[in-house]
């Protein structure tokens, strides 16, 4: 199986686990949407537990390097915090999907040990570079970086949560239009 074929199973992977989580991920479907036999799947993924943590790190490394795009392109921290959300927003926009680790998130007790990982480890990114992002545009010191960060991450992720079982992006919108009210993210 080629490497396209592999590129196209986790991208009809992240799409299912986008909209029906890690328990949605059947390999008959996979390979029904792809094109190919479902025991083929299996020469790149043995198992299910092999294709959840192949589709989450992939989510994880994309967002890691959208993070830093965006800090490339736009070097004030402020304004990157302001663009932050919009990175979330993307996922509603297709077909009101979520974020993939937020969804897998809330499977957490179904989850195999290296899902599971790759989970925790999109949070992780996403809170580092936002404390990274604090500290630099002096929003909190240092020491209170850390916190805000994950303050900051679970009050997106819960408006894209909140958005999506509504179908309504402009409940997202105003959402983080309440947290820059509030002083949690720059106006």
């Amino acid at each position: 199986m080629s490497s396209s074929s592999r590129e196209a199973i986790l991208a009809a992977a992240k799409r299912t686990a986008q909209a029906r989580g890690y328990a949605g991920l059947n390999f008959r479907d996979l390979a029904d949407e792809v094109g190919i036999k479902a025991a083929s799947i299996y020469h790149h993924f043995p198992s299910k537990a092999d294709l959840g943590a192949a589709v989450a790190r992939r989510y994880w490394e994309d967002t890691a390097a959208q993070l830093e795009t965006m800090l490339a392109e736009t070097a004030d921290p402020v304004r990157c915090l302001r663009r932050y959300p919009d990175v979330f927003r993307k996922a509603l926009e297709s077909n009101n999907r979520m974020c993939l680790c937020s969804f897998m998130s809330a499977e957490v007790d179904d989850l195999p040990d290296t899902v599971k990982l790759e989970v925790q480890t999109f949070a992780d990114v996403n809170v580092a570079w936002l404390s990274k992002l604090l500290v630099a545009a002096r929003l909190v010191s240092a020491r209170k970086s850390e916190q805000r960060a994950r303050a900051i991450f679970a009050a997106v992720a819960g408006a894209q949560l909140m958005a999506r079982s509504r179908g309504d992006i402009s409940l997202y919108d105003s959402l983080i239009d309440s947290y820059r009210a509030a002083g949690l993210l720059p106006a």
